[in-house]
């Protein structure tokens, strides 16, 4: 994903948003809210949160505009912001948060793809069933494709821990849709 460039519309966007154009920082975050809100869809398994971490991302993404040097595109920007307000959220909730609560989440999604009469791959509930420490650097590489070094500045781990739970976590998806299939 971070090998693709903006188009000339967006960098004019970014340009100007960075000097202060609140228009155009209007334009650049509709254009990228579909994806932000995707992201953090499949990253949280979780409508409700993921609704409030885009616009957390949103309003932080705002207040430090001035901040964005182009080191990356402003995509990956935005997702790196999201992905680290979840993991802070995720920190944050650890200790109070319960398996309950992330299957009622599971539930409440897979009720809303049958009601819309949409098919829910056992992919996601595969994933679903997944640590967030291990379905974000998933999601971040095989569906994003973000490198290593950037999924592992932004979960705040070694490289070499973002490639362990890559593979613990590849094991256990291809376990659980290989018991599926068997079943």
């Amino acid at each position: 994903m971070s090998s693709a460039e903006p188009q000339p519309e967006e960098e004019q966007w970014i340009a100007r948003a960075v000097r202060g154009d609140d228009a155009a920082l209007a334009s650049l975050l509709r254009a990228h809210y579909g994806m932000l809100y995707k992201y953090m869809l499949k990253v949280t398994m979780n409508k409700a949160m993921a609704e409030d971490l885009v616009q957390d991302t949103m309003l932080r993404a705002i207040e430090r505009i001035g901040t964005f040097q182009r080191r990356s595109k402003f995509s990956t920007w935005l997702v790196s912001i999201a992905t680290r307000r979840y993991l802070d959220e995720m920190r944050k909730e650890k200790r109070s948060r319960k398996w309950q609560s992330e299957e009622q989440a599971l539930r409440g999604l897979r009720f809303q793809a049958a009601a819309r009469r949409q098919e829910w791959p056992h992919a996601l509930d595969a994933l679903g069933g997944l640590s967030y420490e291990m379905r974000v650097p998933i999601l971040l590489k095989y569906v994003y494709g973000y490198a290593y070094e950037e999924i592992a500045a932004w979960m705040e781990i070694p490289v070499g821990t973002v490639k362990s739970r890559l593979h613990n976590g590849l094991g256990r998806l291809r376990k659980e849709l290989k018991d599926d299939e068997e079943a």
